[in-house]
């Protein structure tokens, strides 16, 4: 069995335990597992323990498990197909920031950034569907007295990855992550990432990329994004950065960490 998130899949996870106790359990753990729910959900613990095989989908996830389950765990990136880098625009310099609205992604940080900069050189786009409505409203208040700033809503996800692409930066503002999709797609599109400074983005970018401000700081996050507009030279290096993780997340790479892990928890089991 290869369950996803030890609280929500808590009672498959029990119930193949106690129908299969000789049989390979393995729990993927999510940000909401790492970050939250292991340090006091009783469920997320008790996945914890009867799990034969963990995974972290990043390497500062290793971290936040107790010290005696690490020698169970491995550490598999997710990945997604490498896109040609598009050519960005002279005119206008864009920031985008793709999720579904609500308080663990922070969307209100990058909202405030854009009204800091209100530049019209500087183009600020919200990608996702409102999940709570207080974000909503705020992305169109923010939308109605920021001209600089528009809030696309959900689209579907070949239309975002272009919309990635064609961006100079991309926004990660969660407060908390497992291992953000968006940011390895924005690494696979050729697009420099601007991230909170919290594990799940350290453990996909590296401790020493140049690129994290701190989190809920708007002013520096609107910083970050007038210096990457103003200096190519910044934005070069952060791209630069970025293209040396990119290896991580390969399609390829992601298939055959899995299927060794599988051929090993089989092994180990039989």
């Amino acid at each position: 069995m290869i369950a996803l998130h030890a609280r929500r899949s808590a009672p498959s996870v029990q119930a193949w335990a106690a129908r299969h106790p000789s049989k390979p359990l393995i729990v993927v753990l999510t940000g909401t597992d790492l970050y939250r729910d292991i340090q006091s959900d009783a469920d997320a613990q008790r996945s914890l323990e009867l799990a034969t095989h963990l995974v972290v989908l990043q390497d500062a996830g290793l971290a936040a498990l107790p010290q005696d389950l690490r020698h169970k765990t491995r550490v598999i990136f997710q990945s997604a197909p490498r896109l040609k880098a598009a050519v960005k625009s002279d005119a206008r310099f864009k920031a985008v920031m793709v999720g579904h609205l609500r308080g663990e992604k922070d969307p209100s940080t990058f909202m405030r950034a854009a009204q800091l900069c209100n530049e019209s050189t500087i183009r600020f786009e919200l990608i996702g569907d409102a999940l709570e409505e207080t974000q909503g409203d705020q992305a169109r208040d923010a939308e109605a007295h920021n001209p600089y700033f528009r809030w696309l809503g959900g689209l579907p996800r070949a239309i975002t990855r272009q919309r990635i692409k064609r961006a100079h930066v991309l926004v990660n503002c969660s407060l908390m992550e497992g291992g953000a999709h968006v940011v390895l797609e924005a690494v696979q599109s050729g697009t420099p990432v601007l991230a909170s400074r919290i594990s799940g983005n350290v453990g996909m970018l590296g401790v020493s990329y140049a690129g994290y401000f701190d989190v809920g700081d708007a002013a520096s996050l609107a910083a970050l994004i007038k210096r990457c507009a103003a200096e190519p030279s910044f934005l070069a290096h952060l791209q630069s950065q970025c293209a040396q993780r990119a290896e991580l997340f390969e399609p390829a790479v992601e298939k055959r960490l899995v299927l060794n892990l599988t051929s090993s928890a089989l092994k180990v089991n039989l």
